[in-house]
């Protein structure tokens, strides 16, 4: 068996208690070393095979799990955050289909997660977002057309912005032609949950520079919109004249 395991947003008491429970147990571990807390692997048993895939390529990783099967091994494949989000796993499953190895996935806090918990925000407020885009700029790695960063701000719906950290004048620009002022709120959040965790708030217009006076060049996360701000409604689900399935309405 195989298992697909999050690694939570990077504090290594942030997995949960499955995924620790599976860390424990396993007899090879392939860990995603570019971005998984290393003091993940202080889970594992003696004797445990690691691996970094950070260094390694697909037919390497799906190799090293082959060979585990075959001999009745168990494996956890360790992604940070969850491997649902940017963890390149689909690939990965669709070769053990083929092989016919089983495998299950056990969920993560994603890095977005932590990042809201670094800026002690909502993402969904009342009258403000009820919508959450998570995307990315195009890199080496293209994205589809009609997913640019211009059609999706046009939404102005809560923004978090993966892998771009390295592009953030373009992006700057490119919010804005989407629609965003460059007062608009932002975020940097470098290494949310991490010991060296850093939060710079700045706005639309200021990103590049926000980033460049904190010496941010990569791990981090850029949150755009007016969540940030301090414009809001009450929610609904505590006010006393609003009726619910628990509670009777005020009078």
């Amino acid at each position: 068996m195989v298992h697909f395991v999050g690694a939570g947003s990077g504090a290594a008491d942030l997995i949960t208690l499955r995924g620790k429970k599976l860390l424990e147990e396993a007899d090879v571990v392939i860990y995603a070393g570019s971005l998984v807390n290393p003091e993940l692997l202080d889970y594992t048993k003696s004797g445990c095979e690691i691996y970094n895939s950070a260094v390694m390529t697909l037919d390497e990783v799906i190799d090293v799990m082959e060979k585990a099967e075959n001999v009745g091994k168990t494996t956890v494949r360790l992604h940070t955050g969850d491997p649902c989000v940017y963890g390149a796993v689909r690939e990965q499953m669709d070769r053990l289909d083929k092989l016919g190895i089983d495998y299950d996935v056990c969920p993560g806090v994603s890095s977005f997660c932590g990042a809201a918990a670094a800026l002690k925000v909502e993402y969904t407020l009342p009258d403000v977002s009820q919508t959450v885009i998570l995307t990315r700029m195009a890199g080496r790695t293209p994205v589809p057309e009609k997913e640019s960063i211009e059609s999706l701000a046009a939404h102005h719906a809560t923004m978090v912005i993966f892998l771009s950290t390295g592009m953030l004048e373009e992006l700057s620009e490119r919010l804005i032609n989407g629609g965003y002022s460059t007062e608009t709120p932002a975020a940097i959040v470098y290494k949310a949950t991490w010991a060296d965790e850093k939060v710079c708030r700045c706005t639309v217009g200021s990103l590049a520079e926000t980033a460049a006076k904190n010496g941010i060049t990569k791990t981090a996360l850029i949150t755009v919109g007016d969540f940030l701000g301090d414009v809001r409604s009450l929610s609904k689900l505590y006010s006393a004249d609003f009726e619910t399935k628990f509670r009777k309405a005020s009078k």
